[in-house]
């Protein structure tokens, strides 16, 4: 493993009860990079952050970031060690304030630190901002969906597991995510994304990873990936027909 893979998934297999999703799953991500996860509905996209996340415990593998193996470690285990989850939809406490589901967000970390820490996160959103006694429920989609990846923030993640950021929101919002998101990046936080917008998530990502039936049917750049004719075919299937060759490119 190279000094500068953050996460790696070695012969992972998952799934629920007797269906398994994942099957011998083997892939890597570096550090302070945007990987996207792309494939058909039921390629396994979503199943890999919910098994890193530890809502999932592998059957077979490992899981390891930054060396360290986390496979069916507990969530607040994966939080110490640095694991963010925005889920896909609203996951928010839609009558408490603005304020309040971001202290709910830090309450891991303890009051004082949470307080001392969301002044620095909202400089990153300044809608949300504006809005902090508000209801969460009275926010746009847009600011909704910022609110979340603030409270994420929170705990200052070494990665973020992002599943479908630009469900329901405007393409004008949609662009402020992924700038958020690449700013993260470029800071040093490594991004593991699952997004149905693939054209517009590819230019704001570093590497691209398709699968198929839970396997790894492609990997490579996501801007060589931009470029290809066949995009629309690797997203919505049959990828192993032309990329199976490319697997082995990191």
């Amino acid at each position: 493993m190279t000094t500068d893979t953050c996460i790696e998934f070695k012969d992972v297999v998952a799934g629920y009860k007797d269906f398994m999703i994942l099957n011998n799953l083997s892939f890597q991500a570096k550090r302070g990079t945007i990987t996207l996860l792309l494939g058909p509905n039921g390629a396994g996209k979503s199943t890999v952050l919910k098994t890193l996340f530890g809502l999932l415990k592998p059957r077979q593998g490992d899981i390891l970031l930054d060396g360290v193996s986390v496979a069916g470690a507990s969530q607040k285990a994966l939080l110490a060690h640095g694991i963010a989850f925005v889920p896909q939809g609203r996951n928010l406490f839609g009558q408490l304030s603005v304020y309040e589901n971001l202290e709910l967000g830090g309450i891991t970390l303890g009051m004082k630190t949470t307080h001392e820490r969301i002044p620095e996160v909202l400089e990153f959103f300044p809608r949300v901002k504006q809005r902090l006694h508000s209801p969460a429920a009275a926010l746009s989609g847009g600011e909704q969906k910022q609110l979340e990846i603030g409270r994420a923030l929170l705990l200052r993640p070494k990665v973020i597991l992002i599943d479908e950021p630009s469900i329901g929101l405007s393409p004008m919002v949609v662009a402020d995510v992924f700038k958020l998101l690449r700013k993260l990046a470029d800071q040093g936080t490594t991004v593991l994304m699952v997004e149905q917008n693939v054209k517009s998530a590819l230019k704001i990502s570093d590497e691209a990873i398709a699968l198929e039936s839970g396997r790894l049917v492609l990997q490579k750049p996501a801007s060589e990936l931009l470029a290809d004719p066949h995009i629309e075919r690797l997203f919505l299937g049959g990828a192993h027909t032309t990329a199976a060759p490319a697997a082995a490119t990191v």
